[in-house]
């Protein structure tokens, strides 16, 4: 395998790699431990070759490990033990320097700026590959650290967006998902709305992971983390309103988790 761009050549990680297009843009892990967060991402771009040629651009100060095109086809960017610049500022259950523990995987799709276009089957088929061999290699990323990067930064990013399959890898043993509750078209809370119940939703938010303050008061970013809840696991309908179908759903995922405290609630 030759590597492109003139800098200094690293051995992809896994064989699923078709080619090796070495980006500029990362440099060491700031966390002794492994990567334990795997996250996903579209592109949001018109085009693989605009994509590509951006994450290895050093003005765009952007990269990833991983891209997949739309027809399958695997890049590597990053090596997995170099700190890729893909998450940005975020949290994930209160840590912060998302890229220091994290592996990124950027997926080939115009996102909403054009249309949020559906993914195509081979592609996400090669998602399935690479996350299952990432899993299989690194033991320390839980299945509910498969993660959007809306999930780790909800009040800037939406990507991989609300038509991205989740179901589809969670069948194949990839990321942590229950079915989402019916919408019941009764509404909740809000913007604005405060009390108990709003602090039991941050409360429960939090605890998953989302980074909401849990102070009783439905601010701007209680309505975002609640928009990249919904884009995740309730996504036929994204619109931040925390109704008794998101709730529901919310309360289900938590009690899934192993040794969660919500089981008996």
């Amino acid at each position: 395998m030759t590597p492109e761009g003139g800098l200094a050549a690293f051995e992809a990680d896994t064989p699923l790699v078709a080619r090796v297009r070495l980006s500029p843009n990362h440099n060491e892990r700031r966390l002794p431990d492994p990567p334990d967060v795997l996250i996903l991402h579209y592109t949001g771009m018109p085009t693989a070759a605009e994509a590509v040629d951006w994450l290895c651009d050093p003005a765009s100060e952007v990269s990833s490990h991983y891209v997949v095109e739309e027809d399958g086809t695997i890049l590597q960017l990053v090596a997995e033990t170099r700190r890729a610049w893909h998450a940005g500022a975020g949290s994930w259950r209160g840590q912060t320097d998302i890229n220091s523990r994290s592996i990124g995987i950027e997926i080939v799709n115009a996102g909403h700026a054009g249309g949020l276009p559906p993914f195509a089957d081979a592609q996400i088929e090669a998602v399935i590959a690479l996350c299952q061999d990432i899993l299989r290699r690194r033991p320390e990323i839980l299945a509910e650290r498969v993660l959007a990067h809306s999930d780790t930064a909800p009040d800037r990013k939406t990507d991989p967006g609300e038509r991205f399959p989740w179901d589809r890898l969670h069948a194949a043993g990839i990321g942590h998902l229950v079915p989402p509750a019916p919408l019941s078209g009764s509404r909740f809370f809000g913007l604005g709305d405060q009390g108990e119940p709003v602090e039991a939703l941050q409360s429960m938010l939090a605890a998953y992971g989302y980074g909401v303050e849990v102070s009783g008061r439905f601010d701007a970013a209680t309505e975002s983390a609640t928009r990249a809840f919904q884009r995740h696991f309730r996504p036929a309908k994204v619109d931040g309103v925390a109704d008794m179908s998101t709730v529901t759903t919310l309360h289900r995922l938590l009690s899934s988790l192993p040794r969660s405290p919500f089981a008996d609630a």
